[in-house]
């Protein structure tokens, strides 16, 4: 069997539209030019399922307010998350909202990261609970490198053009 080189793509194209900038992750023309998003039904059944998972989490909690916050905190922060990072997709490569939407995505998914680690090392012995910080500290500053160090090629080549 012989395998097919990839093709070559550039970096950047001349054609600076929607879908270059957005990677054609969604679709913002609704085909009448009024720019609004699409609806998805995966995702409507996605949020339906965390609802009613949620709902039903702080149902069998027996009123202990401990995990009846855990799990509303969580959800909220998943909910952020997810309208955080669909304004991420949809800002423009230049827009000053990006960077504030990278900080807000870091610091929910830090949050996230935090309580989940909290609930599991509760549950394990001590070394393993130090494996399971260690390993939250390591995801913690993966993020943040990826999100305000590394710089993609796409935009260090942006910064030599210009």
């Amino acid at each position: 069997m012989y395998a097919v080189p990839p093709r070559k793509l550039p970096l950047l194209t001349d054609d600076h539209d929607e879908e270059s900038r957005n990677r054609g992750m969604i679709n913002q023309d609704d085909g009448g030019g009024r720019g609004a998003a699409e609806f998805s039904w995966l995702t409507a059944l996605v949020f339906a399922f965390l609802t009613f998972n949620s709902g039903m989490a702080i149902y069998r909690s027996d009123g202990d307010r401990g995990s009846v916050a855990f799990v509303v905190v969580s959800y909220l922060d998943l909910v952020l998350l997810f309208v955080c990072l669909r304004l991420f997709e949809r800002a423009p490569r230049d827009s000053p909202h990006r960077e504030w939407l990278k900080a807000c995505v870091w610091g929910l998914t830090t949050l996230l990261t935090l309580m989940f680690s909290h609930k599991v090392a509760a549950i394990m012995p001590p070394l393993v609970a130090m494996v399971v910080w260690a390993m939250a500290f390591a995801t913690i500053g993966g993020g943040f490198y990826a999100f305000f160090i590394h710089r993609d090629k796409t935009a260090q080549v942006e910064a030599e053009n210009c």
